[in-house]
């Protein structure tokens, strides 16, 4: 279960060295395929690096950007991560990727999700994924304790899965840990010793109780305190 573990002095160095890394993948696998899909996460960690990324020289016009998971919520929302990519990814010369949603109007994602998934499901795999990790070990929104979490964790796995987490206050839908695991290049991002030391005593559990350790293995690890 192998990853290369990078630390960095600070936050912005990290953000600016790791938008690099990003665009310099894109790139490297645009050589030779028509078209890539770049999938990122939400919340506020990747917030810095998107705001170098969408600075980045390369040819935006073939790049689908798409979430890892989001939040069963309108696009309004403050807790929308499809407004977060939109207001600080695809913004600058990123204006120019095409967004591919995790989220279309409906009460509950099991009502779309189909009609989500034929989106996505000829874009795969992804070129390139950057995950996050919370302190419990999950990451997108694979939890330890969601309803789904043996099926998001399967090597059949369906391309997303709906997903209701304790402590989770509305539904999510989140990219699996097979659809994760195939992504050519894969990033995580985490910042502060104790996500440091989550991610080392995630090593020694199984998934089902960890779940960054289901997609760890050949991924670059960005850390920063």
């Amino acid at each position: 279960m192998s990853y290369d573990f990078q630390s960095y002095p600070d936050r912005e160095m990290l953000a600016i060295d790791l938008a690099n890394k990003l665009a310099g993948d894109l790139r490297s696998i645009l050589r030779h395929e028509e078209r890539v899909v770049l999938a990122v996460p939400g919340g506020t960690s990747p917030g810095p690096v998107f705001d170098d990324l969408c600075a980045a020289d390369l040819d935006w016009s073939r790049v689908d950007v798409m979430l890892t998971d989001e939040r069963w919520v309108p696009e309004d929302s403050e807790r929308s991560n499809t407004r977060l990519i939109r207001e600080r990814l695809l913004v600058n010369r990123a204006a120019d990727a095409r967004l591919l949603p995790l989220y279309v109007p409906a009460h509950e994602p099991e009502e779309v999700l189909a009609e989500i998934e034929a989106q996505i499901a000829n874009e795969l795999p992804l070129a390139v994924v950057l995950l996050g990790m919370g302190a419990d070990m999950h990451t997108a929104s694979i939890f330890p304790g969601a309803d789904q979490l043996t099926t998001a964790l399967a090597p059949d796995a369906p391309i997303l899965v709906p997903m209701r987490a304790p402590g989770a206050p509305e539904p999510r839908i989140t990219l699996s840990a097979r659809v994760l695991n195939e992504a050519i290049r894969k990033h995580v991002l985490i910042y502060g010793t104790d996500k440091r030391i989550a991610l080392e005593q995630a090593m020694h559990l199984p998934p089902e109780d960890a779940p960054i350790k289901a997609v760890i293995s050949g991924a670059i690890v960005h850390w920063a305190e």
